[in-house]
């Protein structure tokens, strides 16, 4: 594994990554995270909904991509393992796929064993490190990668938790300044267009627990896609991308997904 040494879990404020594992019903979380994830279920009940959607977004993009002739992967905001895990979906179609995974919680450092067993013919590997940090990522991914081939961008329900401030767009031009053409951009990003009150008051809890969420509408989400091509059907809400592609999620069309999903290829 590759990366800095882990460091002491924060406990004292929720993890994005931990939340997460809660809603997806893990146990690789603290009274902390299932606090506040108790707080964002009283604004709006589908947030586990929502959690699965997302990752069922990256089993079908993975899944599209591998079958494009995509054989590198580079996931940034990997979260606590749930399988399967991006990697599988990619070695399944391509064996010998290669996959860097990228998080900045050592709670996931800690189950990295979990993410590093691949096929034979392919590779695995963890690094930690912070998405605003691209440098470290780029170093890191390079030792795996070959940033001389086409590599998958993947930033899954990420980008919402890195505000304007702190350069949301630049990050991401920044490392697709790394990866050759042919290459391509994964996101999915949570928005308030749907949602606006109970959006607000979810930024309002997430940023008294020390958290930031940048919601963005589809017009700013889009922006992330600037200078590529997108994939048809371009930027959707989650579960409308290649549905065919993956089995639906549980109570996907009960309500609202206040989010969208995209991908886009670098020319």
């Amino acid at each position: 594994m590759t990366g800095q040494p882990p460091t002491a879990i924060d406990t004292s404020k929720p993890h994005p990554a931990r939340m997460y594992d809660w809603y997806l019903g893990g146990k690789d979380n603290y009274p902390v995270d299932e606090e506040m994830g108790r707080q964002m279920l009283a604004l709006d009940p589908r947030v586990p909904v929502m959690a699965r959607v997302n990752r069922a977004f990256m089993h079908r993009a993975t899944r599209w991509l591998a079958g494009n002739g995509i054989r590198q992967f580079l996931d940034i905001g990997t979260g606590i393992p749930t399988e399967p895990n991006l990697h599988q979906v990619a070695q399944k179609i391509t064996p010998d796929a290669r996959v860097v995974y990228c998080d900045n919680d050592p709670i996931v450092l800690a189950h990295a064993a979990a993410l590093l067993r691949g096929t034979p013919e392919g590779v695995t590997e963890y690094l930690q490190a912070d998405v605003r940090d691209p440098d470290a990522i780029v170093e890191g991914a390079k030792k795996v990668l070959d940033l001389t081939e086409p590599v998958a961008l993947s930033l899954i329900a990420l980008l919402h938790f890195v505000s304007d401030e702190e350069g949301a767009h630049d990050l991401v031009r920044r490392l697709l300044a790394e990866l050759p053409s042919g290459s391509y951009l994964v996101m999915t990003h949570a928005t308030s267009d749907f949602t606006p009150e109970e959006s607000r008051a979810a930024t309002e809890k997430m940023k008294a627990a020390g958290v930031t969420l940048a919601l963005r509408s589809r017009e700013e989400f889009t922006r992330f896609f600037d200078g590529l091509d997108l994939v048809e059907p371009g930027v959707q809400v989650p579960h409308q991308w290649h549905p065919e592609l993956g089995e639906p999620v549980p109570g996907q069309d009960d309500g609202v997904i206040p989010g969208y999903g995209a991908v886009g290829r670098k020319p």
